[in-house]
């Protein structure tokens, strides 16, 4: 099996990150923990300089990298996300950074691409975007920032688990949204190291079901994507990521469009927070495993808030999965 991430070296990117990055909230929520009879924290990861995680795996990769050989510029294939972390790392470092993004991808994002000072790059044909990137950055002699299959971008993020180890003296249950599953496998790996009896569930849109099929079957199962939650669209796991699930994970659940849009309604309505449908997927898991929760300390990672304004407004015209009314 190929290398899978490690605490030495979460703790490591830890200190790699820290000059650009600050911890991000931890905060109980306690209208959230009325609702699902638990205690409900939320790691609150939409507060950086791109609204999402994605920056602590960039940088992590990148600066490994950059230890071993000289790099002028990076390239990566991206829903969005990634691509703003790649785009802001390269800034922060002082390299080039082009970034490929599918027609049709949120144009927020592209935006906050193209601010950074990315060159973009929108390819048509969705299935050939890693494979264009992966080209180019060959012919142009760039380093090519993997998402999904880099050890070193999973540790990355993996010091998002390893804040919450450090802060919470007892963690039961920890709910991660899963697209390349670089996020749940280094923060699975790190949470464990400390709180071994923890137990890891991912979550996944039902319309993009291909990472948790695969965990299921035990090994890699094709499958359409068609979410609105972009940052959970993968179609086939990477071998890298699908091991790493297997390792660390203990559970994965799929969950509907509407019940991301609910959760999104209920994030605003019940903790005054903002995310993208990727980033409402930890709140509708749980839900769904509620029954499950009852006297557990929870920790729900909200892993971003790019969120467009017409998906906005198909949140608040839907019902939201819990109410804050009658919470008191």
């Amino acid at each position: 099996m190929k290398a899978l991430p490690t605490l030495e070296g979460i703790e490591d990117a830890m200190a790699l990150i820290r000059p650009h990055l600050e911890p991000t909230p931890l905060i109980r929520s306690e209208l959230l923990s009325r609702a699902m009879d638990a205690q409900v924290w939320i790691k609150n990861e939409t507060v950086s300089p791109i609204a999402s995680f994605k920056m602590r795996g960039a940088i992590t990769d990148i600066e490994r990298a950059r230890q071993h050989r000289e790099i002028k510029g990076v390239v990566t294939a991206s829903s969005g996300n990634h691509g703003q972390g790649v785009a802001m790392s390269a800034k922060l470092l002082g390299i080039r950074a082009d970034i490929f993004l599918p027609t049709g991808a949120n144009p927020g994002k592209v935006t906050m691409v193209k601010a950074l000072g990315a060159s973009v790059h929108m390819v048509a044909e969705h299935a050939s975007l890693r494979t264009d990137a992966r080209a180019f950055a060959i012919d142009n002699r760039l380093y090519y920032v993997d998402d999904g299959g880099s050890v070193d971008l999973m540790e990355g993020a993996g010091t998002v688990g390893l804040e919450v180890a450090h802060a919470l003296p007892c963690v039961d249950m920890m709910f991660v949204p899963v697209g390349d599953a670089a996020l749940i496998n280094g923060s699975a790996c790190a949470l464990k190291a400390r709180h071994p009896n923890a137990r890891v569930i991912a979550v996944q849109a039902a319309r993009a079901p291909a990472l948790t099929e695969s965990f299921q079957a035990g090994h890699s199962v094709e499958r359409p994507a068609n979410t609105i939650a972009d940052g959970l669209g993968t179609t086939e796991p990477a071998e890298r990521a699908l091991a790493g699930m297997l390792t660390f994970v203990d559970d994965a659940v799929l969950v509907s469009e509407i019940d991301l849009l609910g959760a999104i309604r209920s994030l605003i309505e019940c903790a005054h927070l903002l995310v993208e449908p990727s980033g409402a997927a930890a709140l509708a898991g749980a839900w769904a495993k509620r029954e499950e929760l009852m006297g557990k300390q929870v920790v729900l990672i909200l892993t971003g808030a790019n969120v467009t304004t017409e998906i906005l407004v198909r949140a608040l015209s839907t019902a939201p999965l819990l109410s804050s009314e009658g919470l008191v």
